[in-house]
């Protein structure tokens, strides 16, 4: 491909905080603005992000100062409501280039010695007193789908917006395996002991910037106690009785359709 056809290409995801720039197209369908050149105008003073992506393609990121108001060419989409109006390809692309963005954000001075920290690689900053460097950090989480003979345990989160029932999740801590954590997090939220636990699979959740890894596992006893401050409500559900479930985006979302299709 000639050097002019990779500009034109050139694929611009604009960010201001959680929402994402589009461009409106026909019959109601959005897409990431491309171009050699950067999509809106005034931007020469904002910090502009070669991102590279899973695939090897290149694409660009940056950071508004203020939003954008809908108008006949572009709208403003919260990134996970990206979701349904853009290619998977893209959505995902737009997730790291978010994750880019919040970690440039949230890294400006040395966690050392509070020293301004100089960009040196796309990925990498080093502080020019102390020698540290930083790199994107990511999170990692778990999450797990409980078996109870023919039903699944689901959880109300008080974080969840809206009143869909997901799966149990939380962080890993310093020194535990991933499987420990597991049977910490069910133990803590809920009260219940599991057993059997497999992996399934893993996502990348840049909400801001994380790594969700899915597993199964068994009950194993326990009555349901419920952590006040994380859970507002739980239950074992069939799937006669399914209350909403989470949108098809999300890891959780997997769990539960590959119980549904082989339960």
């Amino acid at each position: 491909m000639e050097t002019t056809e990779i500009q034109t290409s050139m694929q611009w995801f604009v960010f201001f905080n959680d929402q994402l720039l589009l461009k409106k197209e026909e019959n109601n369908q959005y897409s990431v603005p491309c171009g050699a050149q950067a999509p809106l105008q005034q931007v020469s003073d904002l910090k502009i992000h070669d991102v590279t992506l899973t695939n090897g393609k290149k694409v660009k990121a940056l950071a508004i100062k203020q939003p954008i108001d809908e108008n006949d060419e572009w709208i403003m989409i919260g990134l996970r409501a990206s979701y349904e109006y853009l290619p998977l390809a893209d959505y995902q692309a737009a997730g790291k280039a978010s994750q880019i963005l919040y970690w440039d954000s949230h890294s400006r001075f040395c966690p050392v010695c509070g020293t301004p920290m100089e960009q040196k690689e796309p990925i990498m900053k080093k502080c020019s007193n102390c020698g540290n460097e930083m790199y994107p950090p990511v999170s990692t989480a778990v999450i797990v789908l409980i078996r109870k003979g023919n039903e699944i345990l689901l959880v109300h989160a008080r974080n969840f917006r809206g009143t869909f029932y997901g799966l149990v999740a939380g962080f890993l801590e310093t020194g535990e395996t991933l499987e420990e954590c597991v049977k910490r997090e069910v133990l803590e939220e809920t009260g219940l002991r599991v057993k059997n636990i497999t992996y399934f699979g893993n996502q990348p959740w840049p909400y801001p910037s994380g790594l969700m890894i899915g597993f199964i596992a068994d009950y194993d006893g326990g009555e349901i106690k419920l952590q006040d401050e994380e859970l507002s409500a739980a239950g074992f559900y069939s799937k006669d009785n399914l209350p909403e479930i989470p949108r098809k985006l999300s890891i959780a979302r997997k769990l539960i359709d590959w119980w549904l299709e082989n339960n």
